[in-house]
């Protein structure tokens, strides 16, 4: 199916489709917890993903990247950005993009399996 090396996507590239895949497995996240109306699942949608809250999630990450992973997060990281969202820092609009572009790595090189590891790390459940 993918015609290309997943490595030599863009950063900005592989930030856009990972913002998607973590947006799927937070949906699929708060509907398996029970929300069903529009109101619930925007307002719970935005502790996974706004920057800080991703920011601290790769905080939670970190320990389990694998060198390719890492090396993947700290090229999205990296890229160069032109703004930032009010109600986040630099360092964590950055370290956000870099969760988002190793989510978009993972997607491209089929590692299903992956992703949902690394989202339960990220975000772990409530005990």
């Amino acid at each position: 199916m993918k015609h290309f090396d997943p490595r030599t996507v863009t950063n900005a590239a592989l930030a856009y489709l990972g913002d998607a895949v973590i947006e799927i497995c937070v949906r699929e996240r708060l509907l398996e917890e029970g929300y069903t109306t529009s109101k619930a699942l925007n307002a719970h949608a935005r502790d996974y993903v706004s920057a800080p809250a991703q920011a601290a999630a790769m905080e939670r990450l970190h320990p389990h990247l694998t060198e390719e992973e890492a090396a993947v997060f700290r090229r999205g990281r990296n890229m160069g950005h032109t703004n930032t969202p009010k109600h986040a820092t630099v360092a964590e609009y950055r370290s956000a993009t870099g969760m988002e572009a190793l989510f978009g790595y993972l997607h491209l090189t089929e590692q299903q399996a992956r992703i949902d590891e690394l989202f339960a790390l990220a975000y772990p459940r409530e005990v």
